[in-house]
């Protein structure tokens, strides 16, 4: 009698699944393009994963919890600020912070979206902008996971257009009064600092505002389809007063929020092929046990398409994640290439997800399997940081010349 996944415990399946995707899925031996360090670090942070989140994010999304204590094992791995140099941070290189974010969104988005927004958000923020007694203020104990920061630009009336943010910062002596709201903002209830763009007299500037400064209030957004086992906020900026040794000093108009986003963008192109592998894989091993008119569903031709399709777009996108971070590692990377990354990548990563679940079944909607998780949590990652449609026209305005945003 054939052993089906029913019969399966969870990491029995895993297993299965980490074995069937090394022997047939790199068809193109997208690997020989790592260096031994890379593998290293890739095979590091795999086993992270399949510890420490795998066993545990059915829990954790079902519950909508975010287990903050991660925060300080993932900064013991060196995961915080990885692409940062100095000030306690790892320094890694684009393409090693890539391939952790691919692995660590194999796991699930929302813990992906973590790092991404500690290091690539928060902590780029104070790294590229702030003063030497900020970075060495706060980067070290980000580094680590001791201290975690947030991000706070897109507000309730302005996502896509953060010129049009309302949150305005009032110059009184050499203090900063600050009033105003953010949402879908990532971390703030559990954040110790946070990064707050704000419009003034002179234009855009960013502020370091302790989240426990009078005036300060965040509230998680709740309840959510997506992004379960993350955390992301209501802010309320009322009268928020700091002194100006808070403002970010080489942080001018949008370009200095803009430039983290980049680095959050660029992340997201690894790891939402992550979100497709780890379905993909999923679906494989499914695919080679599950037996239906005495035969497995592997062996009929439309369940070998929809195979054949998403490893096809997982190749190429993995492919354009690594071509992409070699640019990032040559300083060569321009940010419409990042939206070529990003669009492409999200955008096939929600459909593999989704033809993984069909090929499980009626299982597939139980979270004892990932892909309809990862589906609903790209979603989410398929609209922050840019949408389809900002992407699209950054596209657009690259190759005919004509912006079409208004």
């Amino acid at each position: 009698m054939s052993v089906t996944p029913e019969t399966l415990s969870e990491p029995e399946l895993q297993a299965a699944s980490a074995v069937a995707g090394e022997v047939r899925s790199d068809v193109l031996d997208l690997q020989g393009l790592l260096s031994s360090d890379e593998l290293k670090l890739r095979d590091t942070v795999r086993r992270f994963v399949h510890e420490r989140i795998k066993p545990n994010i059915k829990d954790w999304y079902e519950a909508a919890h975010f287990p903050v204590e991660i925060s300080q094992e993932m900064g013991a791995l060196g995961l915080l600020g990885m692409h940062l140099k100095g000030y306690g941070c790892p320094g890694r290189s684009a393409v090693e912070y890539g391939l952790a974010a691919m692995e660590l969104e194999a796991g699930d988005s929302g813990l992906r979206t973590f790092v991404s927004v500690q290091g690539s958000l928060a902590m780029t923020a104070i790294h590229k902008w702030g003063s030497e007694d900020q970075k060495n203020r706060y980067l070290p104990g980000m580094a680590k996971g001791e201290i975690i920061g947030c991000f706070g630009l897109t507000e309730p009336t302005a996502g896509s257009d953060p010129s049009s943010m309302q949150t305005f910062a009032r110059r009184d002596g050499n203090q900063w009064v600050i009033s105003g709201a953010k949402r879908w903002i990532g971390l703030a209830s559990v954040a110790q600092i946070a990064v707050i763009w704000a419009a003034t007299e002179d234009g855009v500037r960013g502020f370091l505002v302790p989240t426990d400064t009078p005036g300060f209030t965040a509230t998680p957004i709740e309840p959510k389809l997506s992004m379960r086992a993350s955390i992301q906020c209501d802010i309320t900026l009322e009268n928020v007063t700091v002194d100006d040794t808070a403002r970010l000093p080489g942080a001018a108009g949008l370009r200095g929020p803009f430039s983290c986003l980049n680095e959050a963008r660029y992340g997201i192109i690894w790891g939402a092929m992550g979100a497709a592998r780890d379905s993909y894989e999923q679906a494989l091993a499914y695919s080679l046990e599950r037996m239906q008119f005495d035969k497995p569903l592997a062996a009929y031709q439309i369940t070998q398409q929809k195979l054949v399709d998403m490893l096809l777009e997982i190749q190429k996108g993995t492919l354009l994640a690594i071509h992409t971070g070699r640019l990032k590692d040559a300083g060569t990377l321009a940010p419409v290439q990042i939206s070529v990354g990003k669009l492409n990548n999200v955008r096939e990563a929600i459909k593999i997800c989704r033809d993984a679940r069909a090929i499980l079944g009626g299982n597939g909607i139980t979270l004892d399997y990932s892909p309809l998780r990862h589906a609903n949590n790209l979603e989410s990652v398929r609209t922050y940081e840019g949408t389809d449609e900002v992407h699209t026209l950054i596209l657009g305005n690259h190759i005919t010349g004509i912006p079409a945003f208004r």
